[in-house]
């Protein structure tokens, strides 16, 4: 049977809260939520700019299950304010316009951190 592949991040909720950045099993890679935090544990307070880094922790997650962002079937953006949308959707298509997976945006009363904007998930299939 297929063992499952745990990535690491370097994220310090991994390990408190015990999970993976990402797991694979088999030709499906599930990349948890992924909050716009850089290495040095800033934020910066621009909601793209947030999309955009989630985006690249995603796509490095990938990488390291073996897949890419042109393996993505399916992401998940959950935003903290609908004014919000179109930064994160514009940051959303400069990765995914060609590979156009299926989205879900979803606003929600917030997130882990309050400076957070946007957290994405995403699924890829190999």
């Amino acid at each position: 049977m297929d063992q499952p592949r745990h990535i690491r991040s370097g994220s310090p909720y991994e390990s408190r809260y015990g999970f993976s950045r990402a797991l694979r099993k088999g030709d499906l890679v599930e990349v948890a939520g992924t909050a716009p935090i850089w290495e040095d544990g800033g934020c910066d307070p621009d909601p793209y700019v947030q999309a955009s880094r989630c985006l690249e922790i995603i796509a490095d997650a990938l990488l390291a299950a073996g897949a890419s962002v042109e393996d993505v079937v399916r992401t998940r953006m959950y935003v903290t304010d609908p004014d919000v949308a179109d930064a994160v959707g514009h940051a959303h298509a400069e990765v995914f316009s060609q590979v156009r997976p299926a989205a879900t945006m979803v606003v929600v009363a917030s997130l882990l951190n309050p400076r957070w904007h946007v957290e994405i998930e995403a699924t890829a299939v190999l």
